[in-house]
């Protein structure tokens, strides 16, 4: 085990680590498309040596620009390597700018490499009798190790003493020199002698001692034990001038002229104040949390390079802060008395706009009881009345039921305007205690939504942090974790209290900072009043409502696919020839690759073969193997999401299972859901299809489900304004048919099946942003007849292509494009430097706007439908289920025929666009048969 001294100096292959960590994924930028992958990997990198080693003196070298004295004495070298990249060049001044705030000292030294500078301090250091510790990748290194220098790698975490550089390359630090000249370096162009590899280099240095050696004893090379040993010695005599030029140029340096002493570099205390400005405009917000509660950089906690996926990088500058950084919280109430309570309503009675915010005993909206309230009126004067604190010594509180009975008409009062963060959760917990939370005007998590989808997340914590500068009191620092973690209901008044009430003034104050930018754009308030805040009441609705579920008819289906999935089991592994771990990337990769030989179509960013669910999908379709794994993994993520879980998760007391929807999860506004996700089960397939046929209707009811019609292809008409495409909607086309008569050059009645198929996998392409090669693979043909059909797709509806060339357009001027109802989508990818994300960006861009339409449009229809059951004061009627663009209903039978035309009416007329809306009904005893 190598042994490192206490304290030890530390030099840093700031360049070193700078490639390390570019090319480590994933490829991060911030919310403004810069990139911030490598930065954040390099900082990481040195916060995990602080915390590990605690070091007094440290220093962070990097190259600077311009040639050095090698290039002086080798023109070529380094010649072959490519320009560094624009988006790695980018992040260098960030880099040095976060170095230099960490107290760090930084070095760049011209003339010389970053190995000189570190291999000068680092003999300065040995001579003082002085420990060194290098962290570097780099091999060449390894020559300045001995008894007082160690190398480390902080991507695997090995260090090098002199014993492990002789394991490692198989010769001693002093002929590591000699060692990487016989070599070469085909990465530096350091030309070394032909043919000559490591194992080569390392059997004559082991035999002679060195490259001196070896010449003065040419008569002996022949007699070493490697292969080519009778031919080495006429090689080294024809390349002598070229292996003294390679031992010189893998040479370091030593003695380098430095401004700068040892004793200089000491690590100088952070400048708090310029980190949180460089982490903020870099969204590093985990680390902008950590300045802001305190901590030394020492003691952060730093990830491993192999995590810098867990941070996020679709985050807006949180630079624009408005309110101050923190929060006075001496302002704070704690009501315990009648009296209290009483000044409280004086408050929020009187108060124009009121925070408000419940505590509850779970997050799960249909068990939660209610333990608390908070209330804040203006910044920092918030109020907390707890009603059901039951610890042992908890003070005595004010009568629940009491309290509620009397708050209950301010909460219904729709005149008294409320502002909370999600909202739809409170007013689902207070339905609970037969309360209908009214006077909903603003929502902060859909504000913070609205105002940049793809800014942050938009919870509170993260919120704070970005908007206000401020770090949240987390619930873990006042409930503890895991298993004995408290509930609310749990937690000491002391505690909970400041807590709770922190939320409504942190809610209050992000109102106050967002607010002011949404007004300012017509089109973003217009979507957030008329669209997301009236939305969060009707979903809180649907999921109390719940949908009921026949679990014996999932019981069923789960012992089918059971059998199902074993049967695949056992064909894959006859076809294997073993049994393996069929879940298992690196089995299926050893079976797929080395023992079948099939093609590697993609790889994984470590570089083995990739084995994900697109890649086995097209080899499927050439090889039985792939296939029936891919169907062995869709039918078991059948199993386990449905209809193994949705039994497990019927609420006892309803006897209905009731999902989260979400409003601030998609980018593009569509909703999402989850506990359970009732939104990708298989529609096409037999077995989704069955899993559908356990949604059922009580008895005396039926199941009622309206889909709009190709709503994303009548956008494009509406948005392009193509002639063509809008003549073929306005006359109740099939617009699949009518595409394939303009494309492919026939009449309408002249269609065929596979004209109409290649028809709409264009029309459904072009949405999406698919390329011709994209098509030519989907649709088996050539990319050469799939451009031909592309090309001919933009002849005949040259509309289509000229809002795609004008969508891109303003994308790249103004970073963001809009739905036809102002909700705004930004891509901060667009204008990278990275092509491969700028492309993707694009892609996004023109679906972005007819994904976002449809959103908005099943939305409204939502909400119109909402006020129509409201009005019509009939509970047996119920909307039950959103997915994608269809609604789902259960109501009396007696009753399908009227509700249903309302109903599809409703849908059709929820949005007018330059093409009718088509919204198709089906009923039956299941979801299944309504489709």
């Amino acid at each position: 085990m190598v042994y490192i001294p206490k304290n030890p100096l530390i030099l840093v292959d700031g360049s070193s680590y700078l490639f390390r960590a570019y090319h480590s994924p994933p490829h991060l930028t911030n919310s403004r498309g810069e990139a911030t992958g490598a930065i954040y990997g390099v900082i990481n990198m040195l916060k995990s040596l602080l915390r590990q080693y605690n070091p007094s003196h440290m220093a962070v070298v990097f190259d600077a620009k311009g040639p050095t004295f090698r290039n002086d004495m080798y023109a070529e070298y380094k010649a072959h390597r490519p320009p560094m990249p624009d988006d790695l060049r980018s992040q260098i001044e960030p880099i040095h700018q976060i170095v230099r705030a960490m107290g760090l000292p930084l070095l760049c030294i011209t003339g010389v490499e970053a190995d000189d500078v570190i291999g000068t301090l680092a003999r300065q250091a040995s001579n003082a009798g002085r420990h060194t510790l290098i962290s570097t990748g780099d091999k060449d290194m390894a020559q300045l190790v001995d008894d007082h220098v160690t190398l480390i790698n902080t991507m695997t975490n090995t260090l090098l003493d002199p014993e492990s550089v002789v394991a490692k390359f198989g010769v001693g630090p002093a002929a590591i020199i000699d060692y990487l000249a016989l070599m070469g370096d085909k990465v530096d162009n350091i030309p070394g002698l032909p043919g000559v590899g490591d194992k080569t280099a390392a059997a004559l240095l082991q035999g002679l001692g060195s490259i001196e050696n070896i010449y003065q004893n040419l008569d002996k090379v022949a007699e070493l034990s490697f292969r080519g040993a009778k031919t080495m010695a006429a090689k080294l005599t024809e390349h002598k001038a070229q292996l003294d030029l390679s031992y010189q140029l893998a040479t370091i340096k030593t003695d380098v002229e430095l401004d700068c002493q040892l004793d200089e570099l000491a690590i100088k205390p952070a400048d708090r104040q310029q980190l949180a400005e460089l982490y903020r405009h870099c969204e590093f917000k985990r680390w902008l949390a950590e300045i802001l509660q305190d901590k030394a950089p020492e003691q952060q906690n730093s990830d491993s390079p192999s995590q810098t996926a867990v941070q996020s990088a679709a985050s807006e500058s949180a630079g624009a802060v408005t309110v101050p950084p923190t929060l006075d919280r001496s302002q704070y109430q704690t009501i315990l008395s009648q009296q209290e309570f009483e000044s409280l309503l004086n408050a929020i009675n009187s108060a124009s706009l009121t925070a408000f915010d419940t505590e509850t005993t779970s997050l799960d909206y249909m068990q939660a009881e209610l333990v608390g309230m908070s209330f804040a009126v203006a910044p920092g004067k918030a109020w907390y009345l707890p009603l059901a604190h039951d610890y042992v010594g908890a003070p005595e509180q004010l009568n629940r039921d009491k309290v509620l009975a009397t708050l209950k008409p301010w909460l219904q009062d729709s005149s008294k305007a409320k502002v909370g963060q999600n909202l739809k959760y409170d007013s689902s917990v207070l339905a609970r205690y037969d309360i209908k939370l009214q006077g909903i005007q603003f929502d902060t998590m859909l504000e913070s939504y609205v105002f940049n989808s793809v800014a942050s997340r938009h919870d509170m914590d993260s919120l704070a942090l970005k908007y206000l500068g401020h770090n949240n009191i987390s619930f873990e620092e006042i409930a503890g974790k895991g298993a004995k973690q408290l509930s609310f209901n749990q937690i000491a008044l002391e505690q909970a209290a400041p807590y709770a009430a922190e939320d409504a003034d942190v809610t209050f104050q992000l109102h106050q900072t967002l607010w002011p930018k949404i007004a300012a754009e017509p089109g973003l308030a217009r979507v957030l009043h008329e669209i997301e805040v009236p939305l969060l009441s009707v979903l809180s609705k649907i999921e109390r409502n719940g949908v009921l579920i026949d679990s014996n008819i999932l019981g069923q289906q789960s012992q089918r696919l059971a059998k199902r999935i074993d049967e695949l089991a056992e064909q894959a592994y006859q076809q294997a020839g073993q049994t393996f771990n069929m879940a298992s990337p690196k089995q299926l990769q050893e079976i797929l690759f080395n023992q079948m030989g099939l093609p590697v179509l993609k790889k994984t960013p470590g570089g083995t073969p990739s084995t994900a669910e697109e890649v086995l999908a097209e080899l499927a379709l050439e090889y039985d193997f792939p296939k029936l794994i891919t169907e062995h993994r869709g039918l078991s993520k059948l199993k386990s999401t449905y209809t193994d879980k949705l039994p497990k998760v019927i609420n006892p007391v309803t006897g209905r299972v009731h999902t989260s929807y979400h409003q601030a999860i998609a980018a593009t506004g569509r909703l999402s859901s989850t506990e359970p996700n009732l939104q990708n089960i298989p529609i096409r397939s037999e077995e989704g299809r069955r899993i559908r046929q356990a949604f059922i209707a009580p008895e005396g009811k039926k199941i009622l489900a309206i889909d709009y019609s190709q709503i994303e292809l009548r956008i494009m008409a509406h948005l392009s304004g193509d002639k063509a495409l809008l003549d073929a909607f306005a006359k109740g086309l099939d617009v699949h048919k009518a595409t394939a008569a303009e494309v492919f050059g026939v009449d309408l009645s002249d269609v065929s099946s596979e004209q109409r198929r290649q028809a709409k996998a264009v029309n459904f392409g072009l949405i999406y942003g698919m390329s011709a090669f994209g098509l030519a693979k989907q649709l088996g043909i050539s990319r050469s007849d799939a451009q031909s059909y592309v090309n001919r797709y933009f002849e005949r509806f040259p509309g289509v292509l000229r809002y795609m060339e004008d969508t891109r357009k303003q994308a790249h001027e103004l970073g963001y494009v809009e739905t036809l109802f102002g909700r705004r989508l930004y891509l901060p990818d667009i204008n990278a430097r990275n092509m491969g994300r700028q492309k993707a960006a694009e892609r996004a861009a023109i679906n972005a706007p007819m994904q976002g339409t449809a959103a908005d449009i099943i939305k409204m229809a939502m909400i119109k439908v909402d006020d129509w059951l409201s009005s019509q004061q009939n509970d047996d009627v119920k909307m039950i289920m959103q997915v994608h663009d269809e609604l789902v209903f259960e109501l009396p039978t007696a009753e399908l025929t009227a509700v249903q035309t309302k109903l599809v009416s409703i849908m059709e007329n929820a949005a007018k666009l330059a093409v009718p809306l088509l919204a198709e009904a089906g009923s039956g005893d299941n979801w299944d048969q309504a489709h």
